[in-house]
This record gives C-alpha cells, structure tokens and sequence, in this order.
C-alpha cells in the first residue's frame, strides 16, 4: 500500500463522495488547498481560523452571510454552508477574491456527523514525527477493495461501528447511507441482522457469505475480519447478485490485509494515546518541560481552563469495559473541545480525561468553560453518565498547574455529592472544597470532635436523644424556631425544650458568632 496522500479538500471530497459534500463554488485549483484542521462558526466568538482550517458555517445559508463569512474566514481552505447553497455573483467573486472554497453539506447529516467524519480523515498523522511516514489508511483499502468487487464497501468494527468506507455510496440504498453518515449502522437494521442469525453466520465462516435482506435494501456480501480466533471487525459490499468466485477470493484475501492494518492502527493508537497522555500530563504539571510538551501538542500557551471529565462507574462494570468506556468518552471529548478551539488537546490520565481549553479574553473565562463542558455532557447524554469539574483561567503554561488542581478539586465535590451529570466550576463550590480539603486533614491527623459538639454526641450515644438533629436544624433555619420544629417534625415548645437541654448539656452559647461556626464546622467535618 502507499502512503495516504496529504489532506487536501479534494482528498476529502473523495473519501467522502457526494453523499456528504459536494462543491458549490471553487476557483481553479482551491481544491488542491491543504486541510489542516476543522473549525465551527460561531458568529458570537472572534473568528480564529488557522490556516487551513475547514469552516463548518452552521446557521449561515444566505448568500450575504457566505460573502460575510468568507471576508473573515481569512486563510481557511473552505467553508462548509448546509445545502441548499445559496450561490450568486457576490459568493464566486469572494471565492476568486479571498481564495476560500464554499462546499455543500446534504441537509441529512448532522453538523456533528460531519466534524466527525473530517476530524477522523484528518486524525492520521497526528503525534508523528518529522520525517515518520503516515500509516496506511483503511479509506484507501475500502475503495481498494470497491475497485476489486465493483461495488461500495464499508469496514467495520465488532459494534458495527464505521471504521473506513469506500466511494460510490450513493449507489447503495437508503440504509447504507444512513449507516455511512452516522458512523454506525442503525440499531434496527442491526437488530435485523441479529435475529436472524447472519451475525453468528458471519462469525463462524472463515469465507464470505451472502445476506439477503429485503426488497428495500440491496443485499450484501461481508466477510468476517479476524486475528486468529479473536474478531476484529468485518467488511460488507453492497451487491445485487452472489459474488462469482473470484470476487469471493479477492474479499477473503482483503480481510486477511484490513486484520494487519486493523492491529498495526490498534498498536499505533495505542503508542499515540500513551504519547498524548505523557504530553498533556507534562503540561498539566506547568513544569520547565510544559512549553515544549505544549508545542508538540499544538495546544496554546495562554489564557487556558483545564477540565476534569469522569465517568460515573457502575457498580457491576468490569475493568476492561470501564477502560474501553474511559477512552471512548475521553475522544468524545477531545472531538468537542477540538471542535471549538484548533489549540485545545484531551487525553486520559488515569481515570480523568483532562483538557486544556484556550479561552478569549473576556473576563469569564471560566463560566463559558462550564458552559462548554455542559454543552459536551448534553451531547453525549445517557451513553456516558459522568461529572466535569472546571479549573480557573490559567494566564499561562505556569499557571495551568493551579487549573488543574482546581478542576481537579471540583470534581471532587461532584463525587462528594453523589451527583451524576453535572458540571461545576471552583470558584462555585470553592467552600465546599475547604470544607473536604480541612476533612483530609483532620483524618490524617486523626482529630476528632471537641468541646460542646463533643458533649452533645456523647449524650446523644448514650441516651438516645437527639439533641444534635435539633441544633443542625437550629441552625440551618438561621434560629427560627417555628420552621426548625417544622423540619424534624416536632411541636414548635418540643423543640423550645430541646434547644433549652442541649445548650444545658454542651455549654453552647448560642448567641455567640464564633462558637455557631465553630460547631457548624465540626458538623460539617465529623457529621453525626
């Protein structure tokens, strides 16, 4: 196999056909343009476009809006505008003036389908160093494989998951389609598949079968990609007879080559995580080495708020499904913080997916990073059931360290409170994390309650009373006794009585400031 040629909107257009993105308007060799990145339009943000970058333009559809947009995409290799295209005389002239192509985007697929889809065409190469050749792609192996069996193709992991497909997909039917956009072959047809055994038949072959399915959709001939006994994944060809024998061959001998691109991808994922990780690990650490970790990354330097990202783990989930899950919802969050920023980075550290999120200069850094990590939670939904803390604006690599902690920290709390689905910033639960920070050191010092919240727990121990649920009460309701008695459920000259027992039991003076915080403290520390 040869290398993959470098990315260019042609190359894009190629890999991805017309079923997704078609050209409205280039002037004589734009599309030769290198692509070097994907980019979301946000017409609230300043327009940082690198060079290079692919413009995703949602939202924009006159043609005013293009021409508007193309003046400020600056040095990007194309916009991408939802079809229909509005194209008149203005957008060519801008084309021509500005150098930026306009593409179309089928109204079916989804702006988050699309980022996807070119962010995994331009992911090869990422982390490789200078002078290391690009590994062999499974894109050029689909359409390698249409070629031999005349007809379009899709490689697959064991989820049914689209790994790489080939050209000429919109000479399959709609499910094909459905399936190449999403990524994922619909769960109904996989349902289908699985009823009725083809799933189990594909597995147990170690040749091609052939799958009739019904009179909507065009059959199929797959063949099971292996490594021995384990499965890797399996490869389909939309066919409208039996393959002939030769045909049959060939898929069987593309199997055995898409299984040693499969491990050596496998293998090299593997390598660059770990690399990533290492990376982002040193410049969460803000140590001397943070600027070049920093500059292979191609993270920024400046004006940074880290996330901490979890997932909420099952109780019955086993090791290696709590990794696979980790590292699927780490490259779904690297995907989202890609998306809105070129210089932002995520890896799995650990448990956590940390990422580093450069921010405008505004002066609320800090609660549009939350707002982020809300957006990517709303996203990914009951999939991953997780909690992100946020870190305070790092002004720069020195200072990313204190981010880390803080979002660190945040994320603390979440699991302190037990939630699941939910995002705060430090500054918001700042007390909360004091309180959980003094709780530590009172543990390892092994402290324990004193003075009158110690007498009032000891009472309480042996006499069963309880003496220490009505002065939480007390306090909690800023002394009003009527709605105190209300919320342990006793009349109000109960209450009266227990309030007069206990400051008899602990010598607690209640009119006293300090000691109301102090034995609101020790609650909140030793509970009880």
């Amino acid at each position: 196999m040869s290398d993959r040629p470098r990315a260019s909107l042609r190359r894009i257009l190629e890999d991805l056909g017309s079923t997704v993105l078609d050209v409205a308007a280039a002037e004589g060799d734009l599309l030769d343009a290198e692509v070097t990145g994907v980019h979301i339009y946000d017409p609230l943000d300043e327009p940082l476009l690198p060079a290079g970058s692919i413009v995703l333009a949602v939202g924009v559809d006159r043609a005013e809006q293009i021409c508007a947009l193309l003046d400020a995409a600056g040095p990007a290799a194309g916009v991408v505008v939802k079809q229909p295209v509005d194209v008149d005389g203005c957008v060519h002239a801008k084309v021509r003036e500005t150098g930026v192509a306009v593409l179309g985007l089928t109204r079916a697929a989804s702006w988050a389908q699309v980022a996807a889809l070119l962010r995994a065409l331009l992911a090869e190469g990422d982390l490789t160093e200078p002078g290391e050749a690009p590994i062999d792609d499974l894109f050029s192996l689909a359409n390698a494989v249409c070629a031999l069996l005349d007809a379009p193709v899709t490689i697959e992991d064991r989820s049914s998951r689209v790994l790489a497909y080939s050209g000429r997909q919109d000479e399959a039917d709609a499910g094909r389609i459905e399936t190449v956009l999403g990524r994922q072959v619909p769960e109904r047809y996989q349902r289908m598949l699985e009823e009725r055994g083809f799933f189990r038949q594909l597995y147990q072959s170690r040749e091609p079968i052939y799958i009739e399915l019904n009179d909507e959709t065009i059959a199929r001939a797959a063949v099971a990609v292996r490594s021995g006994d384990e499965i890797l994944g399996s490869i389909w060809a939309a066919v409208r007879e039996p393959l002939s024998g030769q045909r049959r061959q060939a898929l069987a001998d593309a199997a055995k080559i898409v299984a040693l691109q499969l491990l050596r991808q496998r293998a090299g994922a593997d390598t660059r995580r770990r690399l990533r990780a290492d990376l982002l690990s040193t410049v969460l650490a803000g140590g001397g080495d943070a600027a070049e970790a920093a500059g292979r990354l191609g993270v920024a330097s400046e004006r940074l708020c880290v996330l901490a990202a979890q997932l909420s783990d099952g109780p019955d989930a086993d090791a290696a499904r709590r990794e696979s899950d980790r590292q699927r919802f780490c490259d779904a969050l690297a995907l989202h913080v890609g998306a809105i920023h070129p210089k932002a980075a995520a890896a799995l550290v650990g448990s956590v997916a940390y990422a580093v999120l450069p921010m405008h200069g505004s002066g609320d850094e800090e609660a549009r990073a939350v707002r982020v990590a809300e957006s990517f939670l709303a996203r990914v939904g009951p999939r991953h059931a997780a909690n992100i803390g946020v870190g305070r604006m790092a002004r720069n690599l020195a200072e990313v360290s204190r981010s880390r902690a803080d979002a660190d920290r945040a994320l603390r709390v979440l699991r302190a409170r037990s939630t699941s689905g939910a995002v705060a910033g430090y500054t918001g639960v700042h007390f909360e994390s004091l309180l959980l920070q003094l709780s530590d050191l009172v543990q390892a010092e092994e402290q324990t309650p004193t003075g009158p919240y110690e007498r009032l727990l000891a009472h309480d121990a042996r006499h069963g009373s309880e003496l220490v649920s009505t002065l939480r009460a007390y306090l909690d309701a800023f002394g009003d006794v009527n709605a105190a008695s209300t919320k342990i459920h006793v009349h109000a000259n109960t209450f009266r009585y227990r309030l007069k027992r206990l400051v008899q039991i602990s010598g607690l003076d209640l009119a006293d400031p300090e000691a109301r915080l102090a034995v609101m403290l020790q609650m909140r520390i030793f509970g009880g």
